[in-house]
Order: structure tokens, then C-alpha cells, then sequence
């Protein structure tokens, strides 16, 4: 197994509000967290990094060799649920950190199976020889817009509200969180990212970067990718291979 892992500020932000952290169990197994912080510079950064540093202490310890199906999900479930309590208490404590939050997208990679919970916009794909598929939707105004049927796809790429979020970690005590379960192939490469990639490179570029021009820091050459498409926002990549 492989794991590649960039983040990059990108060519506009002042700070990097993105956070992220992955790491393989013994049996070959996976996991990835990725979040992109919101609320101000300060702000940002503490929601981002809190929800990884909660979640992904919370799967370390808590992750079982041959864990069935449902125990992974209510792992993952759990982990985000709570790290949004602690978000959320800790912007209630501090004046200056009321309205903080993050994104966040978490996944367990099997052999066989993607495991994947989210809130936000950051998202998962499965590369395949053939094609790429978003494993996640989108938590934000937009795609709420294209399901509806008042913009196109194409349409929601440029519009002006496309950042605007409808879910995220620390901004409400209760947080309704997404769960996907894909079956994979071995020869599938898994990808995590915040919206600073997808807002600046688009999904066929980024296939054909992942699949057709291989390289030892996929990761890194498709961050550098987003800041040729403008850098205008962070830009964080994980990418998991067999």
C-alpha cells in the first residue's frame, strides 16, 4: 500500500486552515482524514486541526483487525459526532472563536471495501482504469441548486455561492453525517481532498493526471496542478494505491 500526502496554502491565503492525517493498520488496512477549517484565520485552524487530531486518535485506538461492516460504520459515525461536540464547546468557550468550523471526510480502505463518512465539501473518489467516481455529495448550497434542478452542473462550477456550505463540524451541537460503502478493485487509487483542488482543476484533468501520467507524488503533482488552475484557496490531497 501506498499513501501520498500533500497540503499547500495555495497562491491567495494567508494561512493554511486545512488539516489532514492518514496511516496504515498492519493488516493493510488504510485511513485518511481530511478537513478544511472555516471561521477565520484562527478559527479555521483550530476547528481542521481539532477534528483530525480528535478523529484520528479515536480510529487508531479503537480500530479492530477484521472489524465487521456496521462496527466501522458507527467507528467512523461516532468519531466525527463527537469531535464536532468538542469543536462546538470549545467555540462556545472562547469569544473568538464563536462561528468556527470545519469540513471533514474520513475513510477506512480494505482490500475490498471504502468506507467513507463526511460532512461538507470535501470529498472522496475512486480512481478506476476507466473512470473517476465521487464518492461523496457535496453538503453545500450548490449542489442543493443542481439536485433541484435551477443550475446545471456546468453552471455550478463558476457560481458565486459555490463555497457556501450547508454542513459542517462545530457550527450546530447535533451534525447529521453521510456514510458510503463502495466495493473496490485492487487496482482502484482512492482520493481525498478538500475543495481547493476541485475548485481549480477539473474532474477529467484530474483522471487523466491520476491514471494516465503516473508519478511517485501523485499527490503533490496534482496540488501543483490546482495552483496552476489559480491556487485560490488551500489545497490539500491524499491518495491511497494497492
Amino acid at each position: 500500500m501506498k499513501i501520498i500526502a500533500r497540503t499547500d496554502i495555495g497562491k491567495v491565503r494567508s494561512t493554511n486552515q486545512d488539516s489532514y492525517a492518514a496511516g496504515e493498520f498492519r493488516n493493510g488496512v488504510a485511513w485518511v482524514v481530511v478537513c478544511d477549517g472555516m471561521g477565520g484565520n484562527a478559527g479555521g485552524n483550530v476547528a481542521s486541526s481539532t477534528a483530525v487530531k480528535y478523529i484520528s486518535e479515536r480510529i487508531t485506538s479503537a480500530y479492530r483487525e477484521n472489524m465487521s461492516s456496521s462496527s466501522i460504520r458507527n467507528l467512523l459515525l461516532t468519531s466525527i459526532t463527537n469531535a464536532n461536540y468538542e469543536i462546538y464547546d470549545l467555540a462556545q468557550a472562547k469569544e473568538e472563536l464563536q462561528g468556527m468550523g470545519t469540513t471533514v471526510v474520513v475513510a477506512i480502505i480494505t482490500a475490498t471495501t471504502l468506507f467513507v463518512a463526511h460532512a461538507g465539501d470535501s470529498r472522496a473518489y475512486i480512481v478506476s482504469d476507466q473512470n473517476l467516481k465521487q464518492v461523496t455529495r457535496d453538503h453545500s448550497i450548490v449542489q442543493n441548486m443542481v439536485e433541484r434542478g435551477e443550475i446545471t452542473e456546468a453552471e455550478a462550477v463558476t457560481h458565486p455561492r459555490k463555497n457556501l456550505i450547508t454542513r459542517a463540524l462545530g457550527v450546530d451541537e447535533n451534525l447529521k453525517v453521510d456514510f458510503t460503502e463502495e466495493d473496490t478493485s485492487p487496482e482502484d487509487i482512492f482520493l481525498f481532498c478538500t475543495d481547493g483542488l476541485t475548485n481549480f482543476v477539473p474532474e477529467e484533468a484530474i483522471f487523466q493526471l491520476v491514471r494516465k501520467d503516473p508519478d511517485p507524488d501523485l499527490a503533490g503533482k496534482l496540488v501543483a496542478a490546482a495552483n496552476d488552475g489559480g491556487g485560490g484557496d488551500n489545497i490539500t490531497v491524499v491518495t491511497v494505491a494497492y
